[in-house]
């Protein structure tokens, strides 16, 4: 189950993100708390920030592939983690200060989705140059232990110190942890990586990407389901904000314990798959299982008459949520040409990231409109929706004779 901590490099990098993925989920729980309170509660406001942050993504994400391709990702992860860092520094001290105002909030949102746009295909790439590709499922199933132990303990503590000292001293926390991770990768032996041979510095290395998963069905199902259900699907944390203020009355603490509940339920279905790593590569069935169950089980969560069943039903929608992003990821990642693993790791985090402008617009709207509910009923549904479509494509691609590559 923890094979791939055998690995010096990869023991450093996770203890690392141990340490700063707390602080991030920390502060994604103090900065919506945060917008709350200076919007008078808005939904819409906190829709807005969600849209912010992760609209770099839809500009930045796919030539990030391409630079993944052609530099030293150790490097690279080095800056972004630095910079990820300083926004929270910043944000922190203008909040402790008391002159934060929500535009800075705004501002900060989206300098922050800057770098981590960057970030995220570096860093999903990087893994297998850390573990190599007969660990790679192992490695990623741990990485969402990883991060879904984080997503417990960090709400957690959020919830505790935003009602003992404030949100500003949340963020300067996240700040400081980010020393951790930029440690763990100054520690690594760089020449016990295992280093694709970089392609060659040429004209069209964005278009070539897009071209050859264009040619693979197997990995279109996978990105289109990977976008209905990050876009439509996954919007929990400013969902979850407005349902706990303005559903069931409760505070931060309130708020803090349903991410914790969500995370209990991904942290379970990262060990599931951590423990199925070792019977063979994913497949495209167990991914759209985990799909379809997740839908059905959001939309369930969403008609939850009290914050107690709310709550407890959010554990076996992690699980399956889980399911579904360790797969999808693993699925894609061994798929691939290690010399195209950039190019199309980018690809796949603009699609399960770049969706969230629209996604968290969206819920916000539909939640001033609707309700608070519906954002979480109507994500469930379009998640089901295209698992059902993903499973349509598959039999017809099994009725024309076309293989069902990693299948």
């Amino acid at each position: 189950m923890f094979r791939s901590l055998r690995e010096r490099n990869y023991r450093y990098y996770a203890s690392g993100q141990v340490v700063s993925l707390t602080g991030t989920w920390m502060q994604r729980a103090a900065q919506d708390w945060l917008v709350l309170e200076l919007s008078g509660g808005s939904p819409a406001a906190l829709g807005v920030a969600v849209a912010l942050q992760f609209a770099p993504t839809l500009l930045l994400t796919l030539w990030a592939g391409v630079i993944a391709d052609r530099f030293d990702k150790r490097r690279m992860l080095v800056a972004t983690q630095s910079a990820l860092g300083a926004c929270g520094l910043v944000l922190g001290l203008l909040d402790v200060t008391g002159v934060v105002l929500l535009w800075h909030v705004y501002l900060l949102c989206f300098v922050l989705g800057c770098f981590a746009a960057v970030d995220a295909p570096v860093r999903q790439s990087f893994v297998v140059e850390m573990v190599g590709s007969q660990q790679l499922t192992n490695a990623v199933a741990l990485n969402s232990m990883t991060f879904n132990l984080a997503r417990i303990v960090g709400p957690a503590i959020a919830g505790v110190l935003i009602t003992a000292i404030g949100t500003g001293w949340v963020f300067l926390l996240n700040g400081l942890s980010s020393v951790a991770v930029v440690a763990g990768l100054a520690l690594m032996d760089a020449s016990a990586l295992h280093r694709a041979k970089p392609p060659p510095k040429e004209r069209g290395q964005l278009r070539a990407g897009l071209r050859y998963v264009r040619g693979r069905p197997d990995l279109l199902v996978v990105m289109v389901l990977v976008f209905f259900v990050g876009t439509f699907g996954m919007n929990f944390e400013s969902s979850f904000a407005v349902i706990a203020r303005n559903v069931f009355g409760r505070e931060a603490d309130g708020y803090g314990l349903l991410i914790t509940m969500l995370a209990v339920g991904t942290l379970t279905g990262a060990s599931l798959a951590a423990r199925r790593s070792g019977r063979g590569v994913p497949r495209l069935r167990l991914m759209l299982l985990g799909a379809g169950v997740f839908g059905v089980l959001e939309a369930v969560a969403a008609l939850m008459p009290t914050y107690e069943l709310f709550a407890a039903s959010l554990v076996p929608v992690g699980i399956a949520v889980m399911t579904f992003t360790t797969s999808a990821n693993a699925t894609v990642q061994l798929a691939v040409e290690p010399t195209m693993r950039g190019r199309v790791m980018g690809l796949y985090m603009l699609l399960f990231l770049g969706g969230k402008p629209l996604g968290g617009l969206a819920s916000g709207w539909v939640a001033e409109v609707l309700g608070p509910r519906w954002p979480i009923l109507l994500g469930g549904l379009a998640s089901l929706a295209a698992a059902l479509g993903g499973v349509a494509v598959l039999a017809w691609r099994r009725r024309t004779g076309l293989p069902e590559s990693k299948g």
